[in-house]
């Protein structure tokens, strides 16, 4: 049987860049899944690449086939965005390893819905000032800058990953993303 490796962090801590990276890496033989979102897509984003943007309507059709491995919803400055995974054939544990991105409440319950054999936590963490400088840096190249957004998730992220709810969660292992390099390697090697 496969794993899925979910891949977390607070915002800017240099989980996509990394992500990219180990999918990069043939020799990992980990296939990505591919989440759902409801929020506008960023420019720079291809559809059905980071994300599949959907509508409001399309998540309902999710619920109502019982399609929904885990769902979040965050009453942003811009309104509520929901992010999710769905059971939409792209996970097939009897073939194949899997490597994903999501949050400490996703892990949890892609944890619970495949099993926590099947499911390994990669938390990566990085100094608070480096995230809000990437956090800021990222936002100014928008076309339309979000920056209350921005810094609503960074202060979100303090309770999300909260010491408390990394130990409930059963996450013991992290990854220090001091060197993009090194910590590529790491968690590479946790992997094979």
């Amino acid at each position: 049987m496969g794993k899925i490796y979910c891949l977390m962090g607070k915002s800017a801590s240099g989980k996509d860049t990394i992500y990219n990276r180990l999918l990069a890496m043939e020799d990992l033989k980990v296939k990505r899944v591919i989440p759902y979102t409801t929020r506008p897509i960023r420019s720079g984003e291809v559809e059905g690449e980071s994300y599949f943007f959907c509508s409001e309507d399309q998540v309902k059709e999710f619920e109502d086939a019982g399609k929904i491995i885990e769902l979040r919803a965050y009453n942003t400055v811009y309104g509520v965005w929901k992010y999710f995974t769905a059971d939409d054939g792209q996970i097939s544990l009897a073939e194949r390893d899997y490597l994903m991105i999501g949050t400490l409440e996703a892990y949890e319950q892609i944890r619970d819905y495949f099993g926590a054999e099947h499911v390994c936590p990669i938390y990566v963490e990085v100094d608070d000032g480096l995230r809000l400088q990437r956090a800021l840096d990222r936002e100014r190249s928008q076309e339309k800058p979000k920056y209350a957004e921005m810094c609503r998730r960074f202060l979100a992220d303090e309770q999300d990953f909260s010491e408390e709810n990394l130990k409930k969660a059963g996450i013991t292992r992290r990854f220090l993303n001091k060197d993009l390099g090194q910590v590529t390697q790491e968690i590479a090697s946790y992997i094979r």
